[in-house]
């Protein structure tokens, strides 16, 4: 089993800390997974790198 080193977004510790993910990689250049900080066992969301792009890139793009 591998062990995920997950990391929070630099903005964390703000005004809207309750609404943090963090990341973490699964697999050097293949795998992303996103899970909330408030729940850290509660599961993640398994992206691959172009699918974690294009959701950056759709939330950038609405903001």
């Amino acid at each position: 089993m591998t062990t995920v080193q997950w990391r929070k977004s630099s903005y964390t510790g703000g005004a809207n800390d309750n609404q943090c993910v963090e990341l973490g990689r699964l697999a050097p250049g293949t795998r992303i997974a996103v899970r909330d900080s408030k729940n850290p066992d509660g599961g993640h969301l398994t992206l691959t790198t172009a699918e974690f792009t294009d959701l950056i890139e759709q939330i950038t793009t609405r903001t």
